[in-house]
This record gives C-alpha cells, sequence and structure tokens, in this order.
C-alpha cells in the first residue's frame, strides 16, 4: 500500500532530519520548480536525505527522489552530497530489475537553486508496489518468502558490484516490494563512504529483517525494533528468535554483517547461493502427499495391480499410466530390434569387405539438415532419450568479456574428445565474475530428467538453470539441479520443473586452485523426463 501524504513524514520522525526548506512539504516544488513532492517514504540522516514520491511537471510522470538536505554554505556537507550525486552519475548507466533506473542527477548550480536549502537529488522511476516496513508491520515473513524476495536485489548486487558500483542497500526505507514480489533499490544514492562490504552487510541486515522484523544494523528507523544482541554484543541468530527459520539462512544473515575475517560472508553470490537452495527446497516440498476421499494418507506399498478396489488417487493413477507407458514402449522396442536384426543381418551379407561398415557407423555418419533436424528432435525424440538441442552458446553476465565462445558447439558435437574450455583465471570465481555458463535453446520447449556432462575437469561445480530466453539476466533463471564434476562422466539428476526452451550449465567454481582456475567439457547430453 502507498503511504498517503504526511504519513511518510511522521513515521521518519525518529530519524531527527530537519527539512532543509520549507519546500520539502507535500505539495512543495523542488529542483528549479520541475519537481512537485506528493509524499515522503522515509528519510536517511546519516547522508542525511529524505526519500520522496514526486510528479515531474515536464514529463508528466512521478519520480522517486532522493533529496540530500543540507545548507548549502556548509562546505563539508556539500563536499559529502557532491560525492553521493557522483555515484549516483556512474550508477546512471547501471540496468537492472532489481534498481530503480536513474533518470538524472541535480546538484546545486545544476538544477538546483541555493535558496531551495538543498545540496542536490537524484532523480529515479518511481517504484511501484509496498513499503517494505509495511509488509514487516505485521510480523516476519516465510523463510522461503524472504527467499524470493531478497534473491532479485542480492543479484542486482552482485552485478553491480563486477562493474564496480556501490548501490548502497544498507538501508530498509531506501527499498520497496515490487508487485511481482522482489525487493528492488527503489532511491539510489549511496553515502560517500559505502564500501562494497556495506551493501553485502545491507543484504544480510534486510535478511534479517524479513525474517525477524527487527533491524540488525545502527542507525536504523525508528519506526521498527533493533535487533537483540547476546553478551558478547552479536546479534541474536534468527532462529533463536524463530525456531522455523532454516539454520543455514539464519546463519547467511548473522555472518552477511560480522566484520571478523574469519567465517564471515564477504559477497553477494555466497548469499545467492544460499537463497537458489532455499528455493530448490521449496519446491521440493511443494508436492502435496496423495491422500484418499476421505482426507487419509494413502498408504504406498509399491504395488500396481492389486485385488481390492483401488485407492482413487492422484499417485496410483499416475504410476498406471507410466507402468502401461513402460510395457507399450518395451513392446514397440522389441519390434523395431527384431527388424533392425534382420535389415541388418542382409546388410553386413552385402558389405562385409566395405571399411567401417554396420549399423552403428550408419547412424553416426547419416547427414541430415541442421536447422530442420533439431528442432524435430525437441518434439519427436521419444521419451527418456537423449534430446539435442538446437544450438549452444556461451552465456557471461553483462560487462563480462566471453571465454572462447566460437569453441561453445564442441560440447554438443558428439565428440567428448573436442573440447571447450574456459580461460585460466587467477582468483576462483566470483572475485573477477559470478560464473560462467553455456545456454543451449531448443526447438520448442522440452522437460529434461537428466543432464550428463563428459569433463577432465574434477572438481568444477555447476548448476543446471531454466531461462525465460537465450541471453537472461541471470536473476531470471531457476536452478532446477547441480553437481560436482567427476573426471569423465557426471550424471545430473534434475527436479521437476516446467518446460523450457533454454537450459544452462552454469559453473560456479572452476577446477584447479591458487593462482590457476581453469575447467573443460567434451561433451553435454540432455534427457527428456519420463
Amino acid at each position: 500500500m502507498e503511504y498517503p501524504a504526511g504519513k511518510g513524514g511522521s513515521n521518519a520522525a525518529g530519524f531527527g532530519v530537519r527539512a532543509a526548506s520549507s519546500t520539502l512539504r507535500p505539495g512543495g516544488v523542488v529542483g528549479d520548480r520541475r519537481y512537485r513532492l506528493l509524499a515522503q517514504f522515509g528519510e536517511d540522516h546519516r547522508a542525511p536525505a529524505q526519500f520522496w514520491r514526486a510528479r515531474d511537471g515536464q514529463l508528466n510522470r512521478d519520480v522517486a527522489l532522493t533529496v540530500l538536505v543540507g545548507d548549502p554554505s556548509d562546505q563539508q556537507a556539500a563536499g559529502a552530497a557532491s560525492r553521493t550525486l557522483e555515484r549516483a552519475m556512474h550508477a546512471a548507466t547501471f540496468v537492472h530489475p532489481g534498481v530503480a533506473r536513474v533518470l538524472d542527477v541535480l546538484s546545486l548550480g545544476s538544477g538546483v537553486v541555493p535558496s531551495e536549502g538543498i545540496l542536490g537529488m537524484v532523480v529515479a522511476e518511481w517504484t511501484n508496489g509496498t513499503d517494505l516496513l509495511d509488509v514487516v508491520s505485521d510480523g516476519p515473513v516465510p523463510a522461503a518468502t524472504a527467499s524470493r524476495l531478497l534473491e532479485p536485489l542480492a543479484s542486482a548486487v552482485e552485478s553491480a558490484h563486477h562493474a564496480g558500483l556501490v548501490l548502497g542497500v544498507d538501508h530498509p526505507q531506501r527499498v520497496r516490494v515490487t508487485p511481482d514480489g522482489a525487493l528492488r533499490l527503489a532511491f539510489p544514492g549511496p553515502l560517500p563512504t559505502a564500501t562494497l562490504r556495506d551493501d553485502v552487510k545491507g543484504l544480510g541486515a534486510l535478511l534479517y529483517l524479513l525474517l525477524t522484523g527487527r533491524w540488525a544494523l545502527p542507525d536504523g528507523p525508528g519506526a521498527i525494533p533493533g535487533a537483540p544482541t547476546g553478551p558478547d554484543g552479536t546479534v541474536v541468530a534468527p532462529n533463536i528468535l524463530r525456531p522455523m527459520v532454516p539454520p543455514e539462512l539464519s546463519s547467511v544473515a548473522v555472518l552477511s554483517m560480522a566484520d571478523t575475517a574469519v567465517g564471515g560472508i564477504r559477497t553477494s553470490a555466497a548469499i545467492l547461493r544460499v537463497l537458489d537452495r532455499i528455493a530448490e527446497m521449496e519446491a521440493a516440498a511443494a508436492v502435496p502427499p496423495a491422500v484418499t476421499p476421505d482426507g487419509r494418507p494413502v498408504k504406498d506399498d509399491g504395488s500396481v495391480w492389486i485385488t481390492k478396489k483401488p485407492v482413487n488417487s492422484v499417485k496410483h493413477k499416475r504410476k498406471l499410466a507410466v507402468w502401461v507407458t513402460l510395457l507399450a514402449v518395451t513392446t514397440i522396442a522389441i519390434v523395431v530390434w527384431l527388424v533392425t536384426s534382420v535389415i541388418g543381418f542382409f546388410a553386413n551379407s552385402t558389405t562385409s569387405n566395405t571399411a567401417g561398415s554396420g549399423p552403428t557407423a550408419a547412424v553416426t555418419t547419416t547427414a541430415a539438415p541442421k536447422a530442420t533436424t533439431n528442432a524435430q528432435t525437441a518434439t519427436t525424440v521419444a521419451t527418456g532419450a537423449a534430446v539435442k538441442p538446437a544450438s549452444i552458446a556461451e552465456f557471461n553476465v553483462r560487462g563480462h568479456n566471453g571465454d572462447n565462445p566460437s569453441k561453445a558447439g564442441r560440447v554438443i558435437d558428439g565428440d567428448p574428445n573436442t573440447q571447450w574450455k574456459t580461460d585460466e583465471y587467477r582468483q576462483p570465481f566470483p572475485a573477477l565474475k559470478p560464473g560462467i555458463g553455456l545456454m543451449a535453446t531448443f526447438g520448442q520447449p522440452v522437460k529434461l530428467s537428466e543432464v550428463d556432462i563428459d569433463s577432465p575437469s574434477a572438481g568444477t561445480v555447476v548448476e543446471i538453470r531454466t531461462a525465460p530466453s537465450a541471453n537472461p539476466d541471470i536473476a531470471a533463471t531457476q536452478v532446477i539441479g547441480n553437481a560436482t564434476l567427476t573426471n569423465g562422466h557426471t550424471e545430473i539428476k534434475l527436479a521437476s520443473a516446467q518446460p523450457s526452451q533454454y537450459v544452462m550449465v552454469w559453473i560456479t567454481t572452476l577446477a584447479g586452485g591458487g593462482n590457476s582456475n581453469e575447467s573443460a567439457i567434451g561433451e553435454i547430453t540432455y534427457l527428456q523426463a519420463k
């Protein structure tokens, strides 16, 4: 819900920030009379800054204003504001769904006049949705919901850090909840002293807030209580306050805010991995158990054919359908084998003196039009069989160079001896980039049960992800399987997921170690779900 005019201002009174001018009130105009203030959504007294929803009188649209308040004659305050505005200008080129796009940056003498009593403004697109404090005002949210809310913002932080940008997500009133259920940095403009570490701490504090309803960093809003601390001064873990919080998620919230050199979480990539695992656990737990018509659990003894009246449940019907399908496929396979054997017998008799003859060689060397064959394979291949993608390409997050993109096709050429290799990195992921991937595109959506990878790079950690497009934001992809590769063949069983036309092998950890980190893949095989 949106704040009515005046609610944000009263809520923010606990911050102690005083408006520098009578213009900073609902109905006032700022930015050389271009922006009319509609409602205040909080403030950060560290800057100091106020957060407003305003109307752009020139373009006739709502915008989000981060208004830096202070005395223009105070050189120290003006210098700090100038640093914040400079950082906001650098962020104007950064585009991510987890961050409101910066539209303009106004400073003294450039869009802001001294008589307004402010030091500058960051103008961003308005984020529809709900104030974050409204979400937790009635109490903490479930762990799975907290993971889903935070994941897009954590992804934005990860991408920004790889671009050398600090976002400033260390204050809850800078963040809003979008209509599709994601946290978004709605009021950009990081503090002049903010660091990459502060962003990671902010993610941990936001996760703590969602899980407990309490803010665990200093200088929080007066509208919400602070986090309790133990005898050593550290915050009490969320799963102690709420035992239903998964211990792994609770630890991430605390360790992200810890300043210890050992054991603390220093990057948003580590937070993202845990959020993905929580999402996977939620998906696995979402399958309801079969019950009888009177609500009792169905006892599954493994039998299909029974003499008593069968239980009318979806589980038993599914099992019966699987057995009938299996019987039909087996029968067809036997018939095909018999026919193939007869044909092969006569074929071998007529070509016995020809090198490389026989059924296997004939199938392997058969040529076909590539575009048509790949698309047909995705739609007509038998259930449980291998399905070849129409194409495969290296996937890199924005702003990163490719790792041998011209050789990506080697992983689906049928020859494990031809390999695609990553570059050699002197530091392991995610120091230079969050990962590297191979995105397969099928002729039409397919549902996979397994991905098999042939690789000589033991210790490589991969995730199998579905994607909405061939070049998505990494935050828009969904993890359906993961594994640590062995030297040779690794089978990766996949969680049940909706059919997808785009499936990615995403490498999160390279083989090797020290200052030599590199992985190679010889072949990837995709198997349809049974």
